[in-house]
């Protein structure tokens, strides 16, 4: 599973990592009922501490995107598709609403801003 970690994000990675699996998870990337890396594996994988996973993993957990089955591991657990979309485009929605108000306070016309949404969603294909 593929997590890409960013120590100068500000953002803690035990988010970083819950993110990227929600979104894996929303995305049908992971399935329901498929079993996760182990806290262990997972934190040598992403070189990070196993307290940094297991905080994750609880996250998802407790936010019911993650079952924890004792002496088991972690699975996917079903979830509602669009309860889960829906929630990540609210964030999206903020995000962008942020950045919207940083090039309105800097001039920056709705026309680059599209150049520039289109050059990062192409390059993420």
């Amino acid at each position: 599973m593929e997590i890409i970690i960013s120590n100068s994000s500000g953002i803690p990675i035990y988010e970083q990592i819950k993110e990227q699996i929600k979104i894996k998870i929303v995305s049908n990337e992971l399935k329901e009922n498929e079993l996760l890396p182990s806290i262990r594996t997972l934190a040598k994988d992403l070189r990070c501490s196993v307290i940094t996973t297991k905080n994750a993993y609880e996250e998802l957990v407790k936010e019911g995107y993650v079952k924890n089955v004792p002496s088991k591991g972690f699975y996917v657990a079903k979830i509602n598709k669009d309860v889960a979309l829906n929630e990540q485009l609210n964030k999206i929605e903020e995000l962008m609403d942020k950045v919207i108000t940083i090039a309105k306070m800097n001039n920056v016309n709705k026309k680059t801003l599209h150049k520039i949404l289109n050059i990062l969603y192409e390059e993420e294909k």
